[in-house]
């Protein structure tokens, strides 16, 4: 139940019901009331809720069995800054962690979005978590080195002996990379999920 999930999250991060509510500027009441079972959160507060602690909304309401505890994530590193446009660097810097649904946290990283290429779907300040690989099929949302190191988010796409990649934002171009630039090119991983940092 969304009670008792919310409650062991809660206790995982060692926050008490006032420190949670702070977080989402509510009462603790309401907090209280979640956690007793006695009112269920409005469905976008569950989605903050979810994104906040980490885990699916399906997970919270009982629909999943994929998240089965706390137990069974993992932390993963926060690095760099990818950006929804065709002009920044992903450098690993440390920016802390969050927790992801893993099993090995060192295949993967979180990438913090900038930009706004990949709206309204994916939007700045989310987190992108990305499965270090080194290659991608058609139509997967990746991430992509080349050139002179910049990293981009987008759908990537190859044929004819090109790769392109798309933006969801239909006011940003598409990119084409073909002949030697496609040398430079250098795969970073695939997304596999993104999520809202609150």
């Amino acid at each position: 139940m969304l009670s008792e999930k919310l409650k062991q999250l809660r206790k995982e991060l060692k926050l008490t019901q006032v420190e949670l509510a702070a977080r989402f500027g509510l009462t603790q009441q309401a907090i209280a009331k979640w956690e007793a079972g006695r009112t269920l959160p409005e469905p976008e507060t569950i989605s903050r809720i979810a994104g906040f602690f980490g885990v699916t909304t399906d997970y919270l309401l009982d629909m999943t069995d994929a998240f089965a505890a706390i137990g069974s994530a993992s932390n993963v590193r926060i690095i760099g800054t990818v950006k929804a446009g065709y002009n920044a660097l992903a450098l690993e810097e440390d920016m802390g962690s969050a927790l992801a649904e893993v099993k090995d946290a060192e295949q993967y990283r979180y990438l913090v979005v900038k930009g706004d290429s990949m709206a309204p779907y994916i939007r700045e300040g989310d987190l992108a978590l990305v499965r270090l690989q080194s290659d991608l099929k058609n139509g997967d949302l990746g991430v992509v080195i080349y050139g002179d190191g910049e990293a981009t988010l987008k759908k990537y796409y190859y044929s004819d002996g090109a790769v392109t990649l798309v933006p969801f934002n239909n006011t940003y171009e598409t990119v084409s990379l073909r002949g030697h630039e496609l040398e430079q090119l250098m795969i970073f991983g695939k997304v596999v999920e993104t999520k809202t940092k609150w």
